[in-house]
């Protein structure tokens, strides 16, 4: 079993109040975060992007897992993943994620690449915990 362990703190109420998260590794050390940073695109994070890092990342290497057992392994893929804040009656719920995957691997042809990268949409840990659509557009990059 693993372990891993973010913390956050707040001060104040809800719109004009300010927080700040800070992860175990330390990668985040009290990264500011608030209304204006989730709602108003002002700088610090919110959780809705840290969500889509952790999908993108998690989706990403579960696929490279996937072309490991495979027997290929890729120049190079890249992944980026929108998640969708929706208001939901007296408060808001993430409807999406959606992954858009481009990728150079060589020796696979279109019908491995796509059923690896579906494999790796739904088996990624990050996939298994969200409750929401999940969408992927993979790209398979010629030459």
């Amino acid at each position: 079993m693993i372990n891993r362990k973010a913390h956050a703190v707040w001060q104040g109420n809800g719109k004009d109040g300010k927080g700040t998260i800070t992860t175990q590794s330390g990668v985040l050390s009290q990264q500011p975060y608030g209304f204006n940073t989730r709602f108003e695109d002002k700088p610090g994070t919110n959780p809705e992007e840290l969500i889509a890092a952790a999908h993108s990342g998690c989706f990403t290497m579960a696929l490279a897992f996937q072309l490991q057992e495979a027997g290929l392994a890729a120049t190079e893929m890249t992944t980026e993943a929108v998640v969708t804040l929706e208001k939901d009656g007296a408060g808001f719920k993430v409807t999406k994620s959606a992954l858009t995957l481009t990728a150079a691997i060589p020796g696979i042809d279109q019908a491995k690449f796509d059923a690896l990268a579906h494999a790796a949409e739904i088996g990624c840990p990050i996939s298994k915990v969200l409750d929401c659509e999940i969408t992927l557009k993979a790209t398979l990059k010629q030459g």
